[in-house]
């Protein structure tokens, strides 16, 4: 059976000292098993501190990233080596296993073009050598394709699988989530079973970013084929409520949202346990 966690988006609009307490409890008592704690651009994360919250309050942890503009991979290979191993070794440090995210490029950079052979070379290159790096400290990098209007670097799973498949390491992942799939896949199943063990990490949520199930994302086959694959890792709430008016603006949240923070988190919860249950027999 997965893990069901959350993102820290359910309850604070980003990762700052004095609010990520509050997250961690609001985890534990929502009764998620896990918190994805997406890592602030300025890496300004006190690891040793929030290890002790999250043990004292029986919630385990991830970390993600989403690079900023000035380490966006194809421009600044060296900036963005040097962030995303700053950020693994944060991850060693607070006792996650795994860095997912948008690793591999800055969301809203675009060049008008395709990514080319030349920047696709410069990428792999990053990622053979963040991977190594990691693999010492016993870390899974796992990159999160997003859709066409965010990055044109990668924006299907099958790109980071190809990348996987041709740079070879065994701590490579891919990061998946509903909302970009439910754009850029043909479905919901066939990337789940073509990454198989390969599937790290996955982000829950609804076409719409609202409740889970009241959308377009055929959430019977997402579940289908996670249950063939026997995915273990875990499943990851990551919808918005506009009462975090901070997040309006970065998530688009143009209309008043439909329910409240802790509706939403709860009742998506919820969802995955029943759908779960329904497909992990």
């Amino acid at each position: 059976m997965p893990k069901f966690g959350t993102s820290l988006l359910s309850f604070i609009p980003g990762w700052s000292a004095d609010k990520g307490l509050y997250a961690i409890k609001k985890t534990a008592e929502y009764g998620f098993d896990l918190l994805e704690i997406c890592l602030p651009a300025t890496l300004d994360f006190d690891a040793k501190t929030v290890k002790k919250q999250l043990e004292d309050n029986g919630v385990r942890v991830r970390l993600s990233l989403n690079i900023p503009a000035e380490c966006h991979m194809p421009f600044y290979p060296q900036k963005a080596t040097d962030i995303l191993k700053k950020a693994v070794d944060l991850a060693a440090e607070v006792g996650s296993d795994f860095l997912g995210g948008v690793l591999h490029s800055a969301i809203g950079i675009f060049t008008g073009q395709p990514l080319t052979i030349a920047e696709k070379a410069t990428v792999y290159g990053v990622f053979a050598d963040v991977a190594a790096y990691a693999k010492m400290q016993g870390i899974t990098i796992a990159p999160e394709p997003i859709n066409r209007y965010e990055s044109y670097v990668f924006t299907a799973a099958e790109e980071i699988l190809s990348m996987i498949d041709t740079i070879g390491a065994d701590n490579l992942g891919v990061h998946l989530d509903t909302f970009h799939m439910n754009i850029e896949e043909a479905n919901f199943y066939e990337p789940v079973i073509k990454a198989g063990n390969r599937l790290k990490h996955v982000h829950m949520t609804e076409s719409d970013r609202g409740m889970m199930g009241e959308g377009n994302v055929h959430w019977d086959d997402l579940f289908r084929g996670l249950a063939e694959i026997n995915y273990q890792g875990p499943l990851v709430l990551e919808n918005f409520s506009s009462e975090i008016t901070e997040l309006v603006g970065p998530t688009s949240l143009w209309r008043p949202s439909k329910y409240n923070s802790e509706d939403l988190a709860k009742g998506s919860l919820a969802f995955m346990k029943e759908m779960a249950d329904k497909w992990y027999k």
